[in-house]
This record gives structure tokens, C-alpha cells and sequence, in this order.
């Protein structure tokens, strides 16, 4: 996808979601009201939600047994014990959730803790940096799906991006696809963006999208910033029906994950198991 055809979607794209909502008193500031207004966001932008994701931790009190079931249960925490690995797998099948998320080490031993259970197992490529080269995160991800992995969740080249090497990106993204197509596995992209400005979200969104992905992803929960309603619906509006969002960093509560799903989101990434299906006032441990 050339630079041309990439800045024309993006005029598009900020064109008719701009037409929808607007910023304060009716007026649009920066044409950028999708990105800020999170009211007019939850309003104008609701899609079903597929998972949610969130961290080890849950408790005996009852759950929210619907959001339970789209959970994508994460632990990607550098210090992540072996205990701690097991226990993430003992609640993912306990409580039913969608999957397990961790770190590509831990891939064997999550799929023979889950095997003949509905629970997936998703690990990362290229993590958190997304600076690796293309064929490092091509053979991250052939690996972890010989090892177990139905889900792979990469960060693209941030850097590149920014450089306007859009070709690379979409270069980059496609090789690991092609690997996780050739599986029958999922893919999702990590844009991080917090490092992007709006235009750099829409077009590593559209890069991902060209490039064979199955989900667009807003951040790592290793860099600055999180998941934002404007952002979800930012991307939502960019990628469409046919692709999902994944929404993490940041989010805490119940009430922030259904924000974010009425925003467009159809997973969203947390560390924050307990509050988000219980309600309870607890600290974040996943991530």
C-alpha cells in the first residue's frame, strides 16, 4: 500500500467520523472529536464484543459470567513464575475463559495444561519493542504455534512507522500472517499507540489490515499510555467489520471494560482480573 493511498484513507476515514461527533458545544476543535469525545464515542460506536482480556487473580465472588467468557486471561509480566503460570491456566479453565495470553517460553507448558479444554493459548512476537527484525518475529511465531499457540499477538516496527517506511510494516506484518494463516492460527497487531500520533494509528491500522491481520491492537502494556474509548473507536472505524480491536493498557474496572467495548472494542487487554468481573477493589497483577 503506497503513501498516497494510505494519506487519502486517512482523510476519509477522520472525514466521516468527524461528521458523527463533535468535541465541545457542537463545535469540533481539531477534527480529531472521534479521538477525544468519549461520551459521543460510546453513543455513536457500539459493536459486539467478542473477549476481553485481564490478568491472574480472580476470586471466589461471583462473576460476570458473559465478560468472563471473552476474556483473553493474561500474564505477561517479565518476573512470571512457573506457579504463577499454572495458576493463570487453573482459572482460565475454572472460570471459562477464551484464552490464556504469556510469554512465548511458557507456550508448551500452557497447551499441555490446557489440552482438551476450550481454552486457548496466545503468546507474543517481537515483544514489547516490536524492533526484532521480520524474520525473527516470523520464526517467534512458526515456534509458538508448533509449540501450542492458537493466537499470536506482534508489535509492529514503531520506529519504521514513524520514518514513513509504510512498505516495511506491511512487509513485516504479512510474513508473520502468512505463518499464522498457513497454521490456522489468529494474528493480532500491537501499533502501541501511545508512541503514534492519530494519523500514524489510522495508518498502521490500514498497513495491518492490507497485510492479512486478524486483529488491530492498541498497546503493549510495556510502553507509555493505554487503551482510550477514542482510540477503540478510531480503529474500529478504520479496520470495520472485518477486523477485531483489541483494547489494552489501562484498564482497571468493570466499567472501563464496557466503555471500551461500546466503543468498539471486541477484546480488551488488562491486568486486572478481579475488578474488571468482579467489581473488587483490588490491585492489578497481570501485566
Amino acid at each position: 500500500m503506497d503513501k498516497q493511498t494510505i494519506l487519502r484513507l486517512i482523510e476519509e476515514v477522520l472525514r466521516e467520523t468527524n461528521a458523527h461527533t463533535c468535541c465541545h458545544d457542537g463545535v469540533c476543535s481539531d477534527n480529531l472529536c472521534v479521538v477525544h469525545n468519549k461520551e459521543g464515542v460510546q453513543n455513536v460506536v457500539r459493536s459486539g464484543a467478542d473477549r476481553i482480556s485481564a490478568g491472574v487473580g480472580v476470586s471466589g465472588q461471583p462473576i460476570d459470567k458473559a465478560i468472563a467468557s471473552m476474556i483473553d486471561h493474561t500474564l505477561l509480566k517479565p518476573e512470571a513464575t512457573v506457579a504463577q503460570i499454572e495458576t493463570l491456566c487453573s482459572e482460565a479453565k475454572q472460570y471459562g475463559f477464551a484464552s490464556v495470553c504469556i510469554n512465548p517460553s511458557y507456550v508448551r507448558l500452557c497447551a499441555k495444561l490446557l489440552r482438551d479444554t476450550a481454552v486457548k493459548v496466545c503468546t507474543v512476537v517481537g515483544f514489547p519493542l516490536g524492533a526484532t527484525s521480520t524474520e525473527t518475529k516470523a520464526f517467534e511465531a512458526e515456534r509458538a504455534i508448533q509449540d501450542g499457540a492458537r493466537e499470536i499477538d506482534m508489535v509492529i516496527n514503531v520506529g519504521r512507522l514513524k520514518s514513513g517506511d509504510y512498505q516495511y510494516v506491511e512487509n513485516d506484518i504479512a510474513a508473520v500472517a502468512r505463518v499464522v494463516k498457513r497454521h490456522g492460527a489468529l494474528l493480532k497487531v500491537i501499533i502501541e499507540t501511545g508512541l503514534l500520533t492519530d494519523e500514524e494509528k489510522v495508518k498502521a491500522c490500514l498497513l495491518a489490515k492490507s497485510a492479512g491481520a486478524n486483529f488491530v491492537k492498541t498497546s503493549t502494556g510495556f510502553s507509555k499510555g493505554g487503551a482510550t474509548t477514542g482510540d477503540v473507536a478510531l480503529m474500529k472505524k478504520v479496520v470495520g467489520p472485518s477486523l477485531g480491536v483489541k483494547a489494552s493498557g489501562g484498564v482497571r474496572t468493570h466499567e472501563d471494560a464496557r466503555a471500551l467495548i461500546e466503543s468498539g472494542a471486541d477484546r480488551i487487554g488488562a491486568s486486572a482480573s478481579v475488578m474488571i468481573v468482579t467489581g473488587e477493589k483490588t490491585p492489578a497483577t497481570g501485566y
